[in-house]
């Protein structure tokens, strides 16, 4: 069936064309955005929902989304979205980080200058008919310092461009390496220095609880007098009653705003203020960024919902649309083998160890740890998928932590899932061959070669004669066929285990005629999502 995606706030032409031309169904519906009542009578129909800053992606929205899999914000900011109601759905998340850097640092820029030379305001007087040149002597940048708050795709573009204009520059985000710093030619510092030390202060961060008022009147009591504050984030980043007031005594020398916690900020004190310059959150409108935010959400979305590639997603590992093929059935194998192990545990499981042995650890094993969670925890929870599955195994109280290694053993590449609960430790591991069919290969430490099938049957015993044939024997007088019989033992006389695929499940009742057999230790039926990877087979 084609998958439908409804476009609800105004994005160009380009992303509907897009979707179009690739085959999915595109509905373009921009007054829904302003309408959240309308959008949940609607929202039911669609597989993916494309959005800019008017939508509000809320709880109460996503619990009537019974078809969405997909949430894409053609741009950074994603504020609009509930990312932790979206992520227990199993609902991706994804924006376009590059899109708007260029644009909106361009837009810092020209804020900075606006607010150091007095510009707007000059130009308003000039055009009364004034000639107040000593009214609007500015500053030069050449000389100054800029602290910039969050050192990313857009604040990094404004560390350079003010390096530019030969400005100092310091640095503060958590995630600013040293080497990263040096290369930006800037100064790493701790954010109470930036703010105690910066001529103009400049902030690039998302909005969070921690961002939220993290200019509040506290801070700005730490600032150098006259400083300049400039806002191309998010509203809510500066705390506008605490930038007033600094405003109005004189610590602060001037602002230059772009967003607003309130949009539009009818009535709002800053616009009264001679000293503030203030646009209508321009920081991403230039023709050029709205065309790459549209194209790339709607190529990103079609990519994901067509081949499964999953790019800047802020709930879910990366999958590019080049290593998808071949990273599917190692993706299938992985949540084969967590559903193995979620199937074997009969007590809450405490830990996780997944090992990558050999080429797989040379792959996307973020994602390949996701498939193999939500495996495990579909068990309990039917609707997990790897999206979900993160936040679902903390609320479960059980860490799951990964190994990687270069080959060990005899296979090229296996994965292996080792649990533990309060009395026991278990383990199952698997391979992909060349047939790109998933494999069990071991269980505890016993080895095995079965491939994955719908329903399956697993059970120990000592390894004596007139095993296989009792088991048979059981199956068949109940009607049960055998599509495979596969064996391990550890050694002669020893413990074996036999992994059977069957044809259709197998009823509580066969299963107790097994096991009041006397011959037999564990009896478990397994059940495998096999159709959800049937296209990894040739």
């Amino acid at each position: 069936m084609q998958p439908k995606v409804l476009i609800s706030d105004k994005l160009s032409q380009t992303a509907v064309d897009i979707f179009r031309d690739r085959g999915i169904g595109a509905d373009f519906r921009p007054d829904l955005g302003k309408d959240p009542a309308q959008l949940a009578e609607v929202i039911h129909d669609y597989d993916g929902l494309a959005v800019r800053s008017a939508t509000k992606v809320t709880a109460e929205l996503l619990e009537r989304a019974g078809k969405l899999r997909l949430v894409g914000r053609a741009g950074i900011g994603v504020d609009n979205v509930d990312i932790t109601s979206a992520s227990r759905r199993g609902i991706i998340v994804m924006n376009t980080p590059f899109g708007n850097a260029i644009t909106t640092a361009e837009h810092t820029i020209a804020m900075m200058l606006s607010l150091a030379r007095r510009i707007p305001q000059a130009n308003e007087s000039t055009r009364q008919g004034k000639w107040e040149k000593s009214r609007f002597t500015g500053v030069e940048l050449a000389g100054k310092t800029l602290g910039v708050v969050g050192c990313g795709n857009i604040g990094a573009g404004v560390c350079r461009r003010a390096r530019g204009l030969n400005m100092k520059v310091l640095g503060f985000d958590p995630f600013l390496s040293h080497e990263h710093a040096q290369n930006l030619q800037i100064e790493k510092v701790s954010y109470d220095e930036l703010i105690s030390r910066a001529d103009f202060i400049s902030f690039h961060v998302p909005l969070t609880e921690k961002t939220h008022h993290i200019l509040d009147q506290e801070a700005i009591a730490r600032t150098k007098k006259g400083v300049r504050i400039i806002n191309c984030a998010r509203g809510g980043i500066v705390d506008e009653a605490a930038l007033v007031a600094g405003l109005q005594s004189g610590q602060i020398g001037g602002a230059a705003i772009d967003v607003f916690e309130s949009e539009p900020p009818e009535g709002n004190p800053l616009l009264a203020i001679p000293d503030v310059v203030v646009t209508p959150h321009l920081g991403a409108s230039t023709t050029e960024a709205q065309e790459k935010v549209a194209e790339q959400i709607a190529e990103q979305m079609s990519d994901y919902l067509l081949a499964g590639a999953v790019q800047n997603a802020l709930n879910m590992p990366s999958i590019s649309a080049e290593e998808a093929p071949s990273l599917k059935p190692w993706i299938a194998l992985a949540d084969h083998l967590g559903s193995f192990a979620g199937q074997m545990a009969d007590e809450p499981i405490r830990s996780v160890n997944i090992l990558f042995d050999g080429a797989v650890a040379d792959m996307n094993v973020s994602a390949l740890s996701a498939a193999a969670s939500a495996g495990m925890l579909r068990v309990s929870s039917p609707e997990v998928n790897m999206v979900s599955a993160e936040i679902l195994a903390k609320e479960r109280g059980f860490r799951i932590s990964t190994t990687t290694c270069p080959k060990s053993g005899i296979f090229d590449a296996f994965i292996q899932i080792s649990i533990e609960t309060r009395s026991r430790k278990r383990a199952i591991a698997g391979t992909v061959f060349s047939d790109r069919r998933p494999r069990f290969i071991q269980i505890a430490d016993t080895y095995i070669d079965a491939e994955v099938r719908q329903d399956m049957l697993y059970t120990t015993n000592r390894d004596v004669p007139g095993i296989i044939g009792a088991l048979g024997t059981i199956l068949g007088e109940n009607g049960v066929n055998i599509g495979s019989f596969n064996l391990g033992r550890s050694f002669k006389g020893d413990k074996a285990i036999a992994l059977l695929s069957l044809d259709s499940p197998v009823d509580a009742s066969v299963l107790q005629d097994i096991r009041d057999s006397g011959l037999f230790g564990q009896v478990r039926p397994l059940q495998f999502n096999t159709e959800a990877y049937r296209s990894t087979e040739r």
